[in-house]
């Protein structure tokens, strides 16, 4: 791997807490020796950490990890100083610098402040720090959208384009059904597709410290796998097990991809920006779009759902109503509703507008 190449590690919570839920420092500084070697091997690393409920909640005098927002909100607060503080003892050890980033949803989802956050990442992994990155969860409303910090790791990445995303957890990879319950359960070594089996694979939670099971890692796989991320999801638990996971020889799942990174435009509408409508494409559309590289045209469109404006996004999906992708919309939604099902030539004489497609292919971002 080239010395150039940015890693995104990120670690849940069941790999950084005691069994009672408390934060654990002697985790904290394996990790931290962990990404010092890669340091030290000329990789740029940031990390996507969770931890800070669990970190909080005993201090707070809860005697579990909460349930209700509020009770967690307060148990992030102090518990993510608390992490903060073990992180950065871990790394001024190893002569490294930590420095905190909490970031929301809706900082994705503004095209000026995700630009800033790079620029910030930039800077601080060229003066040698680690960017620690983990979601503000003592303003988040949505806290639990992001899987975990799952796909927060998957969007960071998409973000700085990095050579590969390192999913750590207490599995040694995703399974066909769980080892711990069957013995015939196989673990699947290299993933190029993401499918409906695969997804049933993957159960639901499987730490009671955390949030995020592997479902919600193969979702983030196939979110950075759509940027041109490749990534590793596994077990980390021995000196050097970092490094071979970069390597390609770690203990646990590869998830390959041959697609090229997306651009910051693009990587914002397809992931970050908030859709203003819904489109219904036929089964040609579909495979015009997905397949064949086209533009969507009026032919192809079977409904139009909600209010938006030319330049606007849009969300469009299949017959079944399952997401294929997100778009840059050339029509209004009232000027498409006249348009749908039409021919190109009927959509010239009845309504006026500036592009015949719909949603042109470079303003288009497939999410199958």
């Amino acid at each position: 791997m080239s010395a150039q190449h940015k890693i995104v590690v990120k670690i849940g919570s069941s790999s950084l807490t005691s069994e009672n839920g408390g934060l654990n420092p002697q985790q904290i500084r394996f990790f931290a020796s962990e990404i010092a070697r890669l340091k030290a091997d000329g990789s740029q690393v940031l990390l996507v950490t969770s931890g800070a409920v669990a970190a909080g909640f005993g201090p707070l005098g809860y005697s579990s990890r909460p349930k209700l927002l509020h009770e967690k909100q307060a148990s992030a607060a102090l518990g993510q100083a608390l992490l903060m503080q073990a992180y950065q003892e871990a790394f001024g050890a190893h002569g490294i610098g930590a420095a905190q980033l909490l970031l929301t949803r809706s900082d994705f989802s503004n095209r000026k402040r995700v630009g800033n956050a790079l620029m910030t990442v930039d800077e601080l992994l060229r003066r040698g720090a680690v960017p620690i990155i983990n979601e503000n969860d003592t303003v988040s409303v949505d806290e639990l959208k992001f899987g975990d910090n799952d796909t927060l790791s998957a969007l960071v990445a998409n973000l700085v384009k990095a050579g590969r995303l390192i999913i750590i957890t207490d599995m040694d990879g995703l399974y066909t059904d769980d080892p711990r319950k069957n013995a015939d359960a196989r673990r699947i070594e290299r993933v190029e597709a993401i499918n409906d089996e695969l997804y049933s694979f993957a159960g639901g939670s499987g730490s009671a410290v955390g949030t995020g099971g592997m479902r919600s890692k193969v979702e983030a796989a196939r979110i950075a796998m759509r940027g041109g991320v490749p990534v590793f999801v596994g077990r980390v638990t021995e000196p050097g097990d970092l490094q071979l996971a970069v390597a390609g020889s770690g203990k646990g799942t590869y998830f390959e991809t041959t697609l090229a990174n997306l651009s910051m435009k693009k990587q914002w509408v397809g992931f970050h920006s908030l859709p203003q409508g819904r489109i219904v494409v036929d089964r040609g559309a579909e495979e015009a779009l997905l397949a064949g590289g086209k533009s969507l045209l009026p032919a192809g469109i079977v409904e139009v759902e909600g209010e938006f404006h030319p330049g606007d996004v849009v969300e469009v999906v299949e017959l079944d109503r399952r997401a294929i992708g997100r778009g840059v919309v050339n029509y209004a939604s009232w000027q498409l509703k006249a348009a749908a099902g039409l021919s190109t030539e009927e959509v010239q004489k009845r309504v006026e507008v500036t592009r015949i497609e719909v949603i042109h292919r470079d303003e288009w971002v497939p999410l199958k």
